[in-house]
């Protein structure tokens, strides 16, 4: 196609103008000038344009169109160009001077290479109105396209500079945006790392912290464990000296219950020595042997007993020296009384073959004495027992009901106070009074020995400890009566409550209220009127029904328990009876083993003796005097036997053969099961010609628990 010539024609001409050798300014946009600023083109013509403007003038010279200057003259054969910038250069182009132009051309050109300014200046100057010649239809289509690319390019290039440029600020915004965050990245990484940094030092310096703390708890630990160490190794040395306390004060015990024993087998040996005085004046030359042997077991005892005269307690080997000796002496008073026997026996038979010679003479005597004694057999069957015990004791009695009923007056003031401070003191004292005695046991002596000296401590009149305060029965002034009138009577209770129902525990209570007795006389009178009160048997005394006393009445002076719902039970009341009397036979037999005074009980074994006797000579009463007789010789028939021997067996026959068919007698057949209980305990002592030790009696080995 010719539009295809014509492009390609226009391209190749571009690419050999010198509009192609344009060199690109990349600032030429901050400088504010244009994109083809730098491009400056020297006009000239070619060695054959005066041919062709010759050719041209003679052809076309009446259409050329002449645009004068100012003057309105014309110039033939001037071209004017218009350059880039608007300014117009004018050239003179005659054939005759093309060397002469082009001569100057070369010397502008090199003009202009030392100074473009100046050429500029010198050949270039702006004409307000300039006036050209227009060229062939073809140049100046070739150059209108020419000037149409170069516009178009021109915006093409601004419109990709434009482009450019926003992609270029886009771009640097983008740059910029994706630094900023880039550079908020890099902040968060400093700051992530300084966290980081401080977190580790922060576990850094818990973990320091624990360690330290660690450390600390170790070294905490092992104080512990060294003072825990320490605690238990003086622990041990404080047990260990309690130890050799404990073993020192036992050996003392020992030493001084082996010296009681060692006195009471010297006084045994004694007595027993006085019997055998009389039987060397028997017609066996023999009897003087017994004597003599006697006396020298006797001087081994005083020797056993000299050796503790200086304080020192006897040993074991003493002790086997003087039982041993004590044995032999029993032997010998059994030999002698084998002997003596036989020399009664022959005189016996002496004295029957007398009597036979005097048979006939005595027989009106004899037959005068049966008469006799039939009339006081008479005599004492009329008479019969004493229904109540002897005046002296019916007195005695009376006394201690006094005594207490004076004690009671006086503690009346302290008991019906309205003072608050008082109702306190009151019950403070009650409770220090009545706790102690509720926690004795047959568990340990330890604990026997602390609530002894708890109350020995209280009744004298000085402060002790009670649920976390200190009292003192002095702060009043009938402080010591209450504690005293209060402490006897909860001893009592016990025997009424905890002995009824538990045998054993009599003897711990029984030793207790013996050692306080010992120490405080005034508590042995108090106890025995409150005892004597609640079980008028232990006197013993039956009391009499009076005139206009009522039934109710009465039978509370005989012991029973009568509340609105009527009389206790008869078992009931056994029983508690029965607690009663154990108690009292375990005081009277009984003696504190810590007292530092040497002699006889306060209420020692001659008052279950004298008891005994008198509730022999007395009626009996159903159920109730063979049930507390029992109870009596299980717990002091050992020591009353021990005690007087011979004339316990005496008393005990007395009671088999006509005590015991009284009781009988006065039971009816469902009331039997005392006297059975009784007869068989009879028979089996009469039996084995012993009674046993009661169960509950406290050995040595009970103060050590």
């Amino acid at each position: 196609m010719p539009s295809d010539n014509l492009r390609w024609e226009t391209l190749e001409f571009l690419k050999n103008s010198p509009k192609a050798r344009i060199t690109y300014d990349p600032y030429w946009s901050e400088r504010g000038e244009d994109i083809l600023a730098g491009y400056q083109e020297t006009l000239s013509l070619s060695s054959q344009s005066g041919i062709i403007l010759e050719q041209l003038n003679s052809k076309i010279t009446p259409n050329v169109v002449g645009l004068g200057f100012g003057s309105g003259q014309s110039s033939p054969g001037l071209t004017v160009s218009s350059s880039p910038t608007g300014l117009s250069c004018v050239r003179t182009n005659t054939t005759n001077e093309t060397p002469s132009l082009k001569l100057e051309q070369e010397q502008a050109s090199n003009e202009n290479d030392q100074d473009p300014e100046n050429v500029d200046d010198e050949i270039c100057s702006p004409l307000p109105s300039p006036t050209f010649s227009l060229l062939s239809p073809e140049a100046m289509a070739k150059a209108g396209r020419i000037i149409m690319f170069e516009e178009e390019t021109c915006q093409k290039a601004k419109t990709a500079f434009e482009d450019r440029q926003e992609r270029q600020e886009k771009l640097v915004m983008v740059v910029a945006s994706t630094e900023s965050e880039q550079l908020k990245r890099f902040e968060e990484l400093l700051e992530l790392k300084q966290r980081q940094e401080y977190q580790s030092m922060r576990d850094m310096m818990d973990r320091e912290t624990k360690e330290s703390i660690g450390r600390q708890e170790k070294l905490k630990e092992e104080q512990r464990h060294r003072l825990k160490i320490q605690n238990l190794r003086l622990r041990e040395v404080e047990q260990q000296r309690l130890k050799e306390a404990e073993m020192e004060r036992l050996r003392l015990v020992e030493g001084k219950e082996r010296l009681r024993n060692l006195n009471s087998i010297q006084e045994e040996i004694l007595q027993l020595n006085q019997l055998l005085e009389p039987s060397t004046q028997g017609p066996s030359a023999t009897n003087g042997s017994y004597s003599t042997r006697g006396n020298q077991l006797c001087s081994q005892v005083s020797e056993v007993v000299r050796k503790t005269a200086d304080g020192q307690y006897p040993s074991t080997e003493d002790m086997n020296v003087a039982e041993r000796s004590l044995h032999e002496m029993r032997n010998l008073i059994r030999l002698m009384q084998e002997e003596i026997a036989k020399a009664q026996e022959e005189e016996k038979k002496k004295e029957l073959e007398e009597s036979n010679r005097k048979q006939a003479e005595l027989k009106t005597q004899q037959e005068s004495q049966k008469k006799a004694e039939q009339l006081a057999k008479e005599r004492a069957k009329k008479q019969g027992l004493r229904n109540n015990a002897d005046e002296t004791t019916l007195k005695w009695y009376k006394e201690l009901q006094e005594h207490l009923s004076q004690c009671a007056q006086s503690v009346e003031e302290l008991k019906s106070s309205k003072d608050a401070q008082a109702k306190r003191l009151r019950l403070e004292l009650q409770k220090a009074a009545i706790i102690p005695i509720n926690q004795i046991s047959t568990n340990s002596g330890i604990q026997l020995r602390e609530i002894f000296e708890q109350l020995d401590k209280l009744l004298s009149g000085g402060a002790i400890v009670s649920g976390g305060r200190s009292i003192c029965s002095s702060h009043h002034p009938q402080g010591s009566d209450f504690v005293f009138y209060k402490v006897a009577e909860r001893f009592v209770k016990q025997g009424d409550e905890a002995v009824s129902s538990h045998h054993e525990s009599a003897f711990p209570i029984g030793m207790a209220a013996s050692g306080i007795w010992q120490l405080h006389p005034r508590f042995g009178k108090l106890l025995l009127g409150h005892l004597h009160k609640n079980c008028p048997y232990a006197v013993p005394h039956y009391p009499q029904m009076k005139h206009g006393t009522s039934v109710e009445d009465y039978q509370r002076t005989l012991g029973y328990r009568v509340t609105d719902a009527g009389v206790e039970d008869q078992d009931c009341f056994l029983k508690r009876m029965s607690g009663m009397i154990r108690l009292y036979a375990a005081i009277i037999q009984q003696r504190w083993p810590f007292d530092s005074k040497q002699g006889l009980p306060a209420h020692g074994l001659s008052n279950g003796w004298r008891w005994l006797a008198q509730m022999l000579n007395m009626e009996p009463i159903a159920d109730i005097t063979a049930t507390l007789l029992l109870d009596f010789l299980e717990v002091c028939g050992h020591a009353l036997l021990k005690s007087y021997q011979g004339q316990f067996w005496k008393i005990f026959l007395l009671l088999k053969e006509q005590y015991l068919p009284r009781i009988e007698a006065v039971t009816s057949s469902d009331q039997m099961g005392s006297v059975s209980r009784l007869r068989v305990f009879i028979e089996k002592v009469l039996r084995e010609r012993q009674i046993r030790p009661p169960k509950g009696e406290l050995l040595p080995m009970f103060w050590r628990s």
